[in-house]
C-alpha cells in the first residue's frame, strides 16, 4: 500500500479530509475526474471576471468551529446575500420580507402584512396538504405562491406543484422587517484570495491526480490504499445493482457583456413562467467588483433540466422512492467498513459548505478514534 487514503473527489469534503489526515501524519492521495480541483466551488476566470462555474456559493454558518477553521486558509470579504425576483414587471426581494410584502400589497407595518397572509391563507388552515401547492397555500396564500413560488419550482423540478409531494417545502420563511439579507448566520461572505485558493491551501502536502475515474483507476491500482473515502454518487460505487438514483441538474449559460455593471446584484432569481432560466448569476457583485475587468462583466443563466448518465449531478431528488433507494445503498455501504463514504453524492444529500466542512471534520475525529 502506497497510501493510508484513497480519497475520491477533490471537492470541499475530500479537501478537508485531506488536510486533516495530512497534518496527522497520514499520507493521502486525491483523485477527481474533472480536470481541476475543488468541485462545484471551482471558479473560472473569463474576461479578467472570477466566474462561479457551478453556480453561485456563498459561504454562510453558524457554526463558530467551521467558521475558524476555513479562515486558517483565507480571508472573507462582507458580502451579504441579497438576492432579487422578476416575475413580469414585478421587482421583489427575497427573502419574502417586508420589503416584499409592500411591493406586493401596498402595506408598510408587519401587522398590517400578517393580516393578509393570514387572509390568504385562512382556506387552508385547516387542510392536510396532498401536493406541494397546497402546503404553499398553506404556508404564504395564494399572491406570494403565484409570484414567487409556482412557477419557479416547477422549472426547478421539471414538473408542476399539484405533482410534487408537500413535503419539499416544510416552511417557508416569512419575515416582518425591512431586511433583504437572505442568510439568518452570523457569518457570511467570500473568500477575498477565492475558493480555489481555499482548496489549494486544503490539498497542500496531498498527492493530486486529476481527469482520473474512480473505477477505471482502481483497477488498474487495486488495494494502492490502506481505506477509501469516497465522494462520488453512492449508486455508481455499487455499479447501480439496486437501481439509479434521480438527481436534477443545471446547464449554465455565460454571456460576456461589455459593461462594468449590468444588473446591479449578485442574483436575480426568474420566478415567473415567461423565462426557462431560474436566475442570472452577475458573479462580479460577489467581490464588490474587487480585481475584476472594470469594463467587462460575466452573466450566467441557469437551467435546471433532468440529469442523465454523464451529466453533472447536482440535486438528489429526495422523494419516497429515491429515499428508500438511498437507504438500501446506505446498507450495502454500512457492510464496507474500508469506505468512508461522504459529501452530496455520497450522502445523496444536498449540503451548504458548512454542512460539508463540518461533515468531514466529524468525519476525521470518527477515523481518528477508531485509529485509536
Amino acid at each position: 500500500m502506497q497510501y493510508d487514503y484513497l480519497i475520491v473527489g477533490a471537492g470541499l469534503y475530500g479537501s478537508v479530509f485531506a488536510r486533516e489526515m495530512t497534518d496527522a501524519g497520514k499520507k493521502c492521495l486525491v483523485i477527481d475526474s474533472r480536470p481541476h480541483a475543488g468541485g462545484n466551488i471551482y471558479c473560472q476566470d473569463i474576461e479578467g471576471v472570477c466566474v462561479h462555474r457551478y453556480g453561485a456559493h456563498i459561504f454562510h454558518t453558524a457554526d463558530e468551529e467551521v467558521w475558524q477553521y476555513v479562515n486558517r486558509f483565507v480571508t472573507f470579504n462582507n458580502y451579504v446575500n441579497s438576492p432579487v425576483a422578476v416575475n413580469g414587471d414585478l421587482v421583489l426581494n427575497m427573502p419574502f420580507n417586508m420589503n416584499t410584502f409592500s411591493r406586493l400589497w401596498g402595506v408598510k407595518t408587519p401587522a398590517e402584512a400578517r393580516a393578509k397572509i393570514a387572509e390568504q391563507t385562512a382556506p387552508y388552515r385547516d387542510i392536510e396538504p396532498a401536493n406541494l401547492e397546497e402546503q404553499a397555500l398553506k404556508l404564504v396564500g395564494k399572491d406570494i405562491y403565484e409570484a414567487l413560488v409556482r412557477d419557479y419550482t416547477m422549472k426547478q423540478w421539471g414538473r408542476p406543484c399539484t405533482e410534487l409531494p408537500a413535503f419539499i417545502i416544510r416552511r417557508l420563511p416569512l419575515r416582518f422587517t425591512y431586511d433583504n439579507n437572505y442568510f439568518t448566520h452570523p457569518h457570511q461572505g467570500i473568500p477575498v484570495e477565492g475558493y480555489n485558493t481555499l482548496i489549494d491551501r486544503l490539498l497542500e502536502g496531498s498527492d493530486v491526480r486529476l481527469n482520473t475515474e474512480y473505477k477505471a483507476f482502481i483497477a488498474q491500482n487495486p488495494g494502492i490504499a490502506a481505506k477509501t473515502v469516497y465522494t462520488g454518487a453512492i449508486d455508481a460505487f455499487f455499479d447501480y445493482q439496486l437501481g439509479k438514483l434521480q438527481y436534477r441538474t443545471v446547464r449554465f449559460e455565460d454571456e460576456v457583456i461589455n459593461t462594468d455593471n449590468w444588473q446591479g446584484v449578485a442574483v436575480v432569481n426568474y420566478t415567473g413562467a415567461q423565462e426557462p432560466f431560474t436566475r442570472i448569476i452577475e458573479h462580479k457583485h460577489f467581490t464588490f467588483g474587487a480585481g475584476q475587468n472594470p469594463d467587462k462583466t460575466v452573466i450566467s443563466r441557469e437551467y435546471p433540466c433532468e440529469w442523465q448518465e454523464g451529466m453533472e449531478p447536482y440535486y438528489p431528488v429526495n422523494d419516497e422512492k429515491n429515499s428508500a433507494l438511498y437507504a438500501a445503498y446506505a446498507d450495502l455501504a454500512a457492510k464496507r467498513p474500508d469506505v468512508i463514504f461522504g459529501g452530496r453524492l455520497g450522502g445523496y444529500r444536498y449540503f451548504d459548505m458548512d454542512q460539508t466542512v463540518r461533515a468531514a471534520l466529524d468525519a476525521v475525529a470518527r477515523e481518528k478514534a477508531s485509529l485509536n
